[in-house]
């Protein structure tokens, strides 16, 4: 046990470099898939519902309820219905950032002062995304209603797209562990 103790003692560095390698993968395939309708279709509530977003889209929420495109599901006039809200456009934006946050950071394996920003940008791309707990009612578990009342609904009662949304608590806290490291080595070259 005291060996594997001094081995995570002493691989702090690549354990952090692993951590960039994972925000970049996680980036890259995130922000890659906004390229795709399906993917576009799926981030219509969170963008529509944020205050600090929804200007983006051309129409007001919930309007986007009638027009949702299950999973792997196309129809003609929802699709069109996306188009006109600039639904495509602005995943096509949206994934060409997150792919580019994601390759700063992992740049940070080579270069403290991109990797900085990579993590400072980090941090604060999970920061929307947690605020999307606050204004985006599909986070949490509807009152369906059925054969007897929903037991459990509401806060805090996360939705498949809350369960999401909070894990990028975890982005956060990675962020901030790469934007520390890369200060540090710019620090240490002074």
């Amino acid at each position: 046990m005291e060996k594997l103790i001094k081995i995570f003692a002493s691989s702090q560095k690549q354990f952090i470099n692993l951590t960039r390698i994972a925000i970049f993968i996680v980036m890259a395939w995130i922000g890659g898939l906004k390229a795709f309708q399906y993917e576009a279709d799926g981030i219509v509530p969170f963008v529509a519902n944020s205050p600090v977003m929804s200007f983006f889209y051309d129409k007001e929420a919930p309007e986007y309820n009638e027009y949702k495109n299950p999973e792997g599901k196309t129809v003609q006039k929802n699709i069109d219905w996306h188009k006109e809200n600039n639904t495509y456009i602005f995943s096509y934006g949206l994934g060409t950032v997150i792919v580019m946050i994601g390759i700063l950071t992992l740049l940070g394996i080579w270069y403290a002062k991109i990797g900085f920003i990579g993590g400072v940008l980090t941090f604060g791309m999970s920061l929307v995304t947690l605020s999307f707990l606050l204004t985006t009612p599909e986070v949490y578990v509807p009152n369906l209603g059925g054969d007897f009342p929903t037991p459990q609904f509401g806060f805090p009662y996360l939705s498949g797209a809350g369960r999401l949304v909070i894990k990028d608590i975890i982005m956060l806290g990675a962020g901030l562990i790469c934007a520390s490291d890369s200060a540090k080595q710019l620090l240490n070259k002074r």
